[in-house]
């Protein structure tokens, strides 16, 4: 999906700048996709570990990391492995997108980079509104 946004927006851009396609863009940046893939659906008995071995096979992965949610120390039932190069990145994501692991059926897609703030995780806000409101709600009043 992250490949087709991007061949989408060079096609456009290059069109608005001279009316013409730009080919050797987008040539490159097909040649430069990402050595880094996004793995979602883990399963929450799946570490670091199991996840680099399950995806060795096809490379040498560099770095796997399964994302931890930092309240309750569990899985967040997602990570990412970068491989060394492109090649191993896209025969991984052929061959594993759909598969099972661990017991669950896991999605792989090439990572795009986070655009824009991160959203907020709650704590204080400044005073946005909210309260626990109180007042008269209707019904019997009497006690």
């Amino acid at each position: 999906m992250a490949f087709y946004n991007k061949v989408g927006s060079l096609l456009r851009q290059g069109i608005s700048q001279n009316g013409q396609a730009p080919m050797a863009s987008m040539l490159n940046s097909a040649r430069y996709m990402s050595s880094k893939l996004f793995i979602g659906g883990l399963s929450f008995s799946t570490d670091d570990t199991s996840l680099k071995e399950a995806f060795s096979g096809f490379g040498d992965v560099t770095d796997a990391k399964v994302i931890m949610d930092r309240d309750t120390g569990r899985s967040r039932g997602f990570g990412f492995v970068n491989f060394a190069d492109e090649e191993a990145a896209n025969s991984a994501l052929t061959a594993m997108d759909g598969q099972d692991l661990n017991g669950r059926s896991i999605r792989v897609s090439v990572a795009t980079e986070r655009t824009g703030p991160r959203p907020s995780s709650g704590g204080y806000r400044g005073g946005e509104g909210g309260g626990y409101g109180g007042g008269y709600r209707g019904g019997d009043s009497s006690y």
